[in-house]
C-alpha cells in the first residue's frame, strides 16, 4: 500500500520545482523506451531496415499516448467515485492492458484500417510503407495534443484520420471509402448518446429502487445482488465478443450463455456477502455505495484487459503492416503481428499510462461531474451493453466516446433530478404560505424521509387540496431564489464544450497532419 501512494504522489503532485525534475525523469523513462526498441532491432539478427526502425519508434510512441488518453476511460470513473486510488488504477489498468495485449491481442491484422482507403492506392510497397507512417504518426502527436488538453478523444477516429489523411495524399480523393467515413460520423452522435442514456437509466433504476427507499439496506439486499449479476452477464458477453475475439471467436448467442452461467454463479455468491455485509453498513447512501466498491474493480480490470486486447492494434497495426510489407517485400491484404510489435503495444501502453494517464484519469473520473460508485457502476454498465448492443445492430461506436459519455448521462441526470426535486419543495412552500415556519419545516421532514411513492402521493394531495393557496406571499423574486438553490449545473460545461469540440476535429485535423507529413517523407524519402 505504502508503495502505491509513493507513486501516486510521484506522477501527481509536482510542488514548486519538483515539477521540472519529474518532467525530465518521464521524458527519460520515454527516451529510455524508444532506445530499448531501436537496440533491440539493431541486434535480433539479420538486416537492419531503416523504415522498420523509424516505424517501430513511431509505433512505441502511439503506444505511449493511447495509454496516456485512451485507458482513462476504464479506470477514471472508479477513481472518480474512490473505489480505486490513483496509484491502484494505474496499476491493475497496466497490468490488465498488458495482459489484454499479449493474450488476446491477435495475430493478424488488416494493413488497410478499416477499409478507410482503397488497398489499390498503397499497392507500391514503399509508398505504402510512408503512408503508414505517416498516419500513425499523425495520429500519435494529435493524441499527444489532445492529452495536454485534457481531452479524452478515440484512439481508433485518430489512426482512421491518420489512414485517411495519407491516403488522400498518396492516391486522391476518389480512393477514399466516403461511406465507410460517413458511419465513423455517425458514430460521434450514436457512441456517447447511446452511453449516457444507458447509464443514466441504470443510476435512475438505482435510486428508484434502493436509495428512494425508506430502507436502504432492505432494498440494497434485494436489489445489489440482481445488479452485479446483471453486470457479470453483460461484462462476461463483452469479455466473449471483443476482448477475447482474437483467439476465440463465438456468435452472440454462445457469448451470451457463458454470461449467463457466470451470471448466476455471481448472483448466488452475491446475495451471501450483500446479506453479510449489509449487517455492518449504514442505512444510507454512503452504505449502499460501499457495496460496490470491489465490483467496479473487477470492471476495471475487465475493460482495461478488453481495451488491451482491441486497441493494441491501433498502435501496432500499422507497424505490423510495414513489417509485413518490409519483410515480404509487397503489400498484404493481412499481417501477422510478430511477438516482439505486441510488446511495443503492450509496454507502450502501460508506460503512457504510468507517466502521462493521471491527467485525463482526472478529467474523466472528476472533471466532468461528481462520481460516487454507484455513479461510476453504471457507467461501466453503460460502457460494456453498448459496446455489445452496437456490435449487433452494426453501430460504429466508439469505446471513449461511450465511456465519457455515460460520465455527461449521470451528471445530466442528476441535475434534472435536482431541478425537479427543487420544484417540489417550492410547490410544498407555496402550498404552506399562510402556515407557521415550524409546520412548513415539519412538512418538509417528512417530505424528504419519504420513499419515492409516498413523495409522489404528498404532492398530489397537495395540488388536490381545495386549500391550497396558489397566490404566495412570497415574492415572485423569492420564490425565483429559492429554485436557484435546486437548479446548479451538476456537469461542468467547460469540459462538456472542450471534449465535444476535440471529438469533431480528431478526424480532421489528424488526417491533415498524416497529409502534411506524407508529403514530407514523400520529398525526402521517395524518388
Amino acid at each position: 500500500m505504502g508503495q502505491t501512494m509513493d507513486f501516486e504522489r510521484f506522477v501527481m503532485k509536482e510542488p514548486g520545482g519538483d515539477k521540472s525534475r519529474r518532467e525530465l525523469v518521464r521524458l527519460g523513462l520515454v527516451l529510455l523506451f524508444m532506445v530499448g526498441i531501436v537496440l533491440f532491432l539493431m541486434t535480433r539478427g539479420g538486416a537492419v531496415h531503416f523504415p522498420l526502425v523509424v516505424a517501430a519508434m513511431i509505433g512505441g510512441y502511439m503506444a505511449l499516448n493511447i495509454g496516456a488518453n485512451d485507458v482513462a476511460n476504464n479506470v477514471g470513473p472508479a477513481v472518480g467515485s474512490r473505489a480505486l486510488t490513483l496509484g491502484g488504477a494505474i496499476l491493475v489498468a497496466g497490468v490488465f492492458e498488458a495482459a489484454g495485449a499479449l493474450i488476446a491481442g491477435g495475430d493478424v491484422v488488416g494493413t488497410i484500417k478499416s477499409g478507410i482507403i482503397s488497398p489499390d492506392a498503397a499497392a507500391n510497397k514503399d509508398v505504402f510503407i510512408w503512408l503508414m507512417t505517416a498516419a500513425l504518426l499523425a495520429g500519435a502527436l494529435w493524441l499527444n495534443i489532445a492529452t495536454a488538453s485534457g481531452a479524452p478523444v478515440s484512439t481508433t477516429h485518430s489512426i482512421v484520420g491518420g489512414v485517411l489523411g495519407a491516403g488522400i495524399a498518396a492516391g486522391g480523393w476518389e480512393i477514399a471509402n466516403w461511406d465507410q467515413m460517413g458511419q465513423i460520423a455517425a458514430s460521434w452522435v450514436i457512441s456517447p448518446v447511446l452511453g449516457g442514456v444507458i447509464a443514466a437509466a441504470f443510476l435512475y433504476l438505482i435510486k428508484r429502487t434502493i436509495t428512494y427507499q425508506q430502507d436502504m439496506m432492505a432494498a440494497a439486499r434485494r436489489w445489489v445482488p440482481l445488479l452485479l449479476a446483471l453486470m457479470a452477464w453483460s461484462f462476461s458477453t463483452y469479455l466473449v465478443m471483443k476482448g477475447l475475439r482474437q483467439i476465440w471467436k463465438v456468435d452472440i448467442g454462445t457469448a451470451m450463455v457463458i454470461g449467463l452461467g457466470v451470471a448466476v454463479l455471481t448472483y448466488l455468491v452475491a446475495r451471501m456477502r450483500v446479506a453479510a455485509a449489509a449487517r455492518d453498513l449504514s442505512n444510507d447512501k454512503q452504505g449502499v455505495n460501499r457495496l460496490f466498491v470491489m465490483p467496479l474493480i473487477f470492471s476495471a480490470a475487465l475493460l482495461s484487459f478488453a481495451h488491451g486486447a482491441n486497441d493494441v492494434a491501433n498502435a501496432v497495426g500499422p507497424l505490423a503492416a510495414i513489417n509485413e510489407a518490409v519483410l515480404q517485400g509487397a503489400v498484404a491484404a493481412k499481417a501477422a503481428i510478430p511477438l516482439w510489435v505486441l510488446m511495443v503495444g503492450a509496454i507502450g501502453i502501460s508506460l503512457g499510462l504510468a507517466l502521462y494517464g493521471p491527467r485525463l484519469i482526472k478529467t474523466v473520473g472528476t472533471g466532468i461531474t461528481e462520481l460516487d460508485q454507484m455513479r461510476a457502476f453504471c457507467i461501466a454498465m453503460a460502457a460494456s451493453i453498448t459496446v455489445i448492443l452496437a456490435s449487433q445492430l452494426g453501430l460504429p461506436v466508439s469505446s471513449t466516446h461511450i465511456a465519457v459519455g455515460a460520465v455527461f448521462g449521470v451528471g445530466f441526470l442528476r441535475e434534472y433530478i435536482k431541478a425537479k426535486f427543487g420544484r417540489m419543495i417550492d410547490t410544498i412552500v407555496e402550498h404552506h404560505a399562510d402556515h407557521d415556519q415550524e409546520i412548513v419545516e415539519a412538512y418538509l421532514t417528512t417530505f424528504h424521509a419519504a420513499d419515492f411513492e409516498t413523495k409522489g402521493r404528498m404532492l398530489a394531495q397537495l395540488k388536490a387540496s381545495k386549500q391550497a393557496v396558489v397566490d404566495s406571499h412570497l415574492t415572485k423574486r423569492e420564490r425565483k431564489g429559492l429554485r436557484s438553490i435546486y437548479r446548479k449545473e451538476l456537469v461542468k460545461r467547460s469540459a462538456l464544450a472542450r471534449i465535444v469540440a476535440a471529438w469533431l476535429i480528431t478526424v480532421p485535423v489528424s488526417a491533415l497532419m498524416a497529409a502534411m507529413i506524407y508529403y514530407m517523407i514523400r520529398g525526402m524519402m521517395l524518388p
